[in-house]
């Protein structure tokens, strides 16, 4: 009789550096927005993968980064809490730049999570950098890797506890090789969610985040981060069409005429290529209805961020 393998694997990185891109590679669907811009994922979701033998549940976090504002923080703190509890740490690194100083703290961080949690480095993006630079980029996250606490094991190199590996989100690359680590770093234990069930974000929650996503895509620079998405009203209309009525919030009144744009054409693009990503992710036509106001220093405001779903956990 084969054994199974369940475990929570918890997906750690700085902003930017594909773990979202990482989670829907391994779902082999979207259940994760991603975008160019950092911070994209603004809260913890589960990904779950069920294979033959073995169930990981992925947890998608933001990228740990120094905050500038209360949203920052919170974000952060999803990110750190995403450590305890799990079983496999994999932390997610962009091959193609040197580290940062944020990777630097995400090292110094990690000392401090559980000595005996098995945990992984993956080198993304490795089509993304220059053959005479991954050498060198690759020891400089290896010794940040090692400084945190991931001791090779004695008398298998390290083998059966700690990792390093070279991928590429996007494409694929070295894809099959992370997952066998990571069942093989997980704990012999029965499945724990359906096999039919691959998030834990209701789908209203997904949509929200699509919209974001289509948001970031669209838009110039200065406004993202200042954005935050509520859904107003989602029925299920006799058809088998889905109605969905959201609000993008802003923090000023010059962006909120930047996402308008002129004769409503930028709301009317985002809409657009945010209602093809939620008929995809529910296999169902959608109408999206959207507006756009102005919520003042939003990210700073307690009130405000509950309302869109970042106060504290319970």
């Amino acid at each position: 009789m084969n054994e199974h393998r369940t475990g929570y694997v918890s997906i750690i990185g700085r902003p930017n550096v594909g773990k979202s891109t990482l989670l829907n590679a391994l779902l082999g669907q979207k259940i994760a927005a991603v975008s160019p811009r950092p911070q994209t994922t603004r809260r913890r979701q589960l990904g779950i993968l069920t294979l033959k033998d073995a169930q990981l549940i992925f947890v998608d976090t933001p990228g740990l980064h120094r905050p500038k504002h209360k949203l920052g923080e919170f974000l952060n703190e999803e990110a750190k809490e995403a450590l305890e509890g799990v079983d496999v740490i994999l932390w997610l690194v962009d091959a193609s730049t040197p580290p940062t100083e944020e990777d630097a703290n995400i090292s110094a961080l990690l000392k401090e999570a559980a000595p005996q949690t098995p945990r992984l480095l993956a080198l993304n993006k490795i089509d993304m950098v220059k053959a005479d630079d991954l050498p060198a980029h690759e020891r400089e996250y290896v010794r940040l890797f090692f400084a945190q606490g991931g001791v090779p094991a004695a008398g298998d190199g390290g083998a059966s506890r700690n990792k390093v590996m070279r991928i590429s989100a996007s494409n694929r690359l070295g894809l099959g090789e992370l997952l066998e680590a990571l069942i093989q770093s997980s704990p012999e234990r029965e499945a724990e969610y359906p096999e039919e069930q691959i998030t834990d974000l209701y789908e209203r929650e997904i949509a929200a985040d699509l919209i974001r996503e289509s948001c970031l895509i669209q838009l110039r620079d200065e406004v993202p981060h200042s954005l935050a998405i509520r859904i107003d009203e989602f029925k299920e209309r006799e058809s088998g069409m889905a109605y969905i009525a959201a609000t993008i919030f802003v923090e000023r009144e010059s962006q909120k005429g930047i996402v308008i744009g002129e004769g409503g054409r930028m709301l009317k693009s985002i809409g657009s290529a945010a209602r093809k990503e939620i008929e995809e992710m529910g296999g169902r036509k959608v109408f999206l209805e959207l507006r756009v106001k102005v919520s003042k220093d939003w990210r700073n405001d307690p009130n405000m961020l509950r309302q869109f779903g970042y106060g504290k956990r319970k």
